[in-house]
């Protein structure tokens, strides 16, 4: 798999993310085990997770297949905090009393000394933005993270953030921002990922194919095994099920059909290759769905497809 500088950094990661949201819930050890199989054997090495998934439980998941299933270099280790679930519960926490003692925690889950990207999960109103971003400088000064970035902030959260910590002597650059993106969701484009180009940060997209719904699987109902029958998914799923959504899903599997290939493919194709981004991160059920998305490393998407989905996705 073709590797990618994340923003203006020397780190680089793989063009394709492994993401391990429902791991440790809905993805046991065994499917995990064979995710991450799939996903080294395709050359993938970016493995992105969080404190709060699973509450702690697909940090470590990650952490027993590491030294086991792929080696602790083979791997782009990102993980995050700042929110916190338990159970249907959720509390948001940037203060560095918090995020410095929930980094020791993702580390020794993960069975590491340091993670190879560190991020702030949400943007938080109640603590000072120059609290937060210092906690991110103790991780890389102290050892614990190699590179550091931001998730779901907007753009002038994510200009801010970047603009303090690259002006001011003493500080570390952000490497990264974390953002939903893909063709029915593309509001980033206006604000969120200017900023990041102007500032120097890579793009990692998640929720790649809306859930699901750009694969073309809702198009018929909803299946009895998919994430929309899911009540902790269903209303993700659901705000994509509109005229809109449906119109760019019929014009993806248009495009699929005179490809050859899957709406899945056509879908992460022009996410991929957006300008900015720098990888897609993918999180698939199973071990078979996740190898169906790593196969689009081999497909680029032809000019006029691209800006006819450009055009018909455009809100």
């Amino acid at each position: 798999m073709q590797l990618r500088s994340l923003g203006q950094t020397g780190l680089r990661v793989s063009r394709l993310g492994l993401g391990t949201m429902t791991w440790g819930r809905d993805t046991d050890e065994h499917e995990a085990r064979d995710q991450l199989i799939a996903f080294a054997e395709a050359g993938g090495t970016l493995v992105d997770t969080a404190a709060s998934y699973g509450d702690g439980a697909a940090e470590e998941l990650i952490g027993s297949l590491i030294g086991d299933v792929v080696a602790r270099d083979e791997v782009v280790l990102a993980t995050k905090a700042g929110l916190v679930r338990r159970g249907d519960s959720r509390r948001i926490d940037t203060s560095r009393g918090h995020l410095l003692p929930a980094l020791d925690r993702s580390l020794k889950r993960l069975g590491v000394d340091h993670v190879d990207l560190w991020q702030v999960h949400v943007w938080s109103d109640r603590t000072p933005l120059e609290e937060t971003l210092q906690a991110l400088d103790l991780a890389v000064t102290s050892g614990r993270a190699s590179y550091v970035g931001i998730s779901n902030y907007t753009g002038w959260q994510t200009a801010h953030a970047a603009t303090w910590q690259s002006a001011v002597p003493g500080r570390v650059r952000l490497a990264s921002t974390q953002v939903q993106y893909n063709l029915l969701n593309r509001g980033v484009e206006h604000e969120v990922l200017p900023a990041a180009a102007a500032l120097g940060l890579g793009v990692l997209a998640w929720s790649p194919l809306a859930g699901g719904v750009l694969t073309g699987k809702y198009r018929g109902g909803t299946p009895a095994d998919s994430r929309a029958a899911d009540p902790w998914f269903a209303s993700r799923v659901e705000n994509y099920l509109d005229s809109f959504g449906r119109g760019v899903v019929e014009a993806v599997a248009r495009a699929a059909d005179g490809l050859g290939w899957t709406p899945l493919e056509v879908s992460l194709a022009w996410l991929r290759d957006r300008p900015g981004v720098t990888a897609p991160i993918l999180g698939a059920r199973t071990a078979a769905q996740l190898r169906a998305a790593l196969a689009v490393e081999e497909l680029t998407l032809p000019p006029e497809i691209v800006l006819a989905l450009d055009d018909v996705s455009e809100e």
